[in-house]
């Protein structure tokens, strides 16, 4: 699929950079504390039922 001569572009090198970024922050999230994680999501009965306007 993706060989050497495609790593060598300009593509290439700008895919690397994206995958390498991508699990960066894989890493970054998954390191995090699971309390600073967790968010409060409160559903009213207006926004189940879409009587927001």
């Amino acid at each position: 699929m993706y060989n050497a001569r495609f790593f060598s572009t300009q593509l290439g090198r700008a895919a690397l950079i994206s995958i390498a970024a991508m699990m960066a922050l894989n890493v970054a999230v998954a390191t995090r504390p699971v309390s600073a994680a967790a968010l409060q999501v409160v559903a009213s009965s207006a926004a189940i039922t879409g009587e927001l306007a």
